[in-house]
């Protein structure tokens, strides 16, 4: 292990009673929210304490003390990490490792994602972070693809085009989903009133889009993947968000990382494979490997019109009303 990985370790303060807690060695944070964008020094304050309190989303009376102690690995996902950058440095010194998993989509024009920051200032955070961590560890996703009347594929392929120029350079890997627009009722609710007739690809529609993307990122270079999608797609393979593979490449030297991982030594030439600890917690598409996310619906203030994660606009202000940044949990 790193020498400063040891020193970093978080730990409980002995008034706390875990006794029921857990301990994770992935940290996602967080597929229900924007952490880096929102909470960062809610984030910063809870690993300076060593653990948090989080409650299930689909049941309230289920309260779940979580420890720092063991945490190896935190994966971020944000559409605007800027403000988590100042507290990178802390969590650098306290040895634990991370990387981004980066939405940056182009739906400026529609209004879609309401309360971001303009693209190019986005794009050039993009940048800045890919500078300070590694293009490694900045992952870019164009996420959710969702077509409209005016939003056609030709106007998706020359937005992610667009995009894959800034970040030439920057960024390994592409990230894509279709928009799931009939499964939750609340999305259909908030995308009805953009009144722009949103609508879901079709399978045929998938795969065409794949060839073209495809074709053009024989100049782009990068990995495509998608993300939680059953159809196979050629040339863009299935992903893994959180991703014991890029775990190994990226954070060898963390013996316990890779210990938990189960990479084992290289024997007679040939190392045996990773064992597969998927995520049993996710969609049945879903490739990433088991982790505990630390967010909570109805916070995220982007207030993404095809978001999953919040019911209303004024759920998410009712809740962000509450949050303290010195609370133990996201929302007191």
């Amino acid at each position: 292990m790193q020498e400063h990985s040891r020193r970093g370790l978080l730990s409980v303060p002995s008034s706390c009673n875990l006794t029921e807690g857990i301990a994770p060695v992935i940290i996602s944070a967080s597929r229900a929210t924007d952490i880096p964008a929102f909470f960062p020094t809610w984030f910063s304050n809870r690993l300076k304490a060593g653990y948090m309190r989080w409650t299930n989303p689909f049941n309230a009376t289920q309260v779940q003390y979580l420890s720092f102690k063991k945490t190896r690995v935190i994966v971020f996902w944000s559409k605007n990490p800027r403000p988590l950058f100042r507290y990178l440095p802390e969590i650098d010194e306290k040895g634990v490792n991370y990387y981004f998993q980066f939405t940056l989509n182009d739906y400026e024009k529609e209004g879609l994602e309401p309360n971001l920051p303009p693209l190019l200032q986005r794009a050039e955070s993009f940048r800045e972070l890919a500078e300070r961590v590694g293009k490694k560890r900045v992952i870019w996703r164009f996420d959710p693809l969702i077509l409209s009347d005016a939003v056609t594929i030709d106007v998706l392929i020359d937005r992610i085009s667009s995009l894959a120029d800034l970040l030439q350079g920057y960024t390994e890997k592409l990230v894509i989903s279709f928009a799931d627009i009939r499964q939750y009722r609340h999305v259909q609710n908030n995308l009805a009133r953009q009144e722009m007739n949103y609508r879901e690809f079709s399978l045929e529609q998938m795969t065409g889009f794949a060839e073209r993307l495809s074709q053009l990122n024989r100049e782009w270079g990068l990995k495509i993947v998608t993300c939680a999608e059953e159809i196979t797609l050629a040339g863009i393979e299935h992903n893994r968000c959180i991703d014991d593979t890029l775990l190994v490449e990226l954070f060898r030297n963390d013996n316990e990382l890779m210990s938990y991982l189960g990479y084992g030594p290289d024997l007679f030439g040939e190392r045996p494979p990773l064992p597969y600890r998927k995520d049993k917690g996710q969609r049945k598409a879903c490739g990433c490997i088991v982790s505990k996310d630390i967010g909570m619906y109805n916070t995220c203030n982007h207030l993404c019109a095809y978001c999953y994660a919040n019911r209303s606009g004024t759920a998410v202000q009712n809740n962000l009303k509450k949050h303290n940044p010195a609370s133990e949990t996201l929302i007191a």
